[in-house]
């Protein structure tokens, strides 16, 4: 299983937030910010602090998915 952001992401283009913004506002390390982007694990502590950012659930900004293993 894997995890897709792509909600994170609808959601801020659908409440006009830039990334930039959002980053800045989060004081979100460049670390952290790499793997959100490029769709890897972050801590639950974060997407907790993003949650509460954009007063949503956990649900809202990311969820699992499945990924092939050949």
């Amino acid at each position: 299983m894997g995890i897709s952001y792509k909600k994170l992401w609808m959601l801020l283009l659908e409440r006009d937030i830039k990334k930039s913004t959002f980053r800045q506002e989060l004081n979100l390390a460049s670390g952290t910010w790499t793997k959100l982007n490029k769709g890897e694990d972050v801590s639950l502590s974060i997407l907790l602090r993003i949650c509460d950012y954009l007063n949503c659930d956990i649900g809202d900004i990311c969820e699992a998915v499945r990924t092939d293993k050949n």
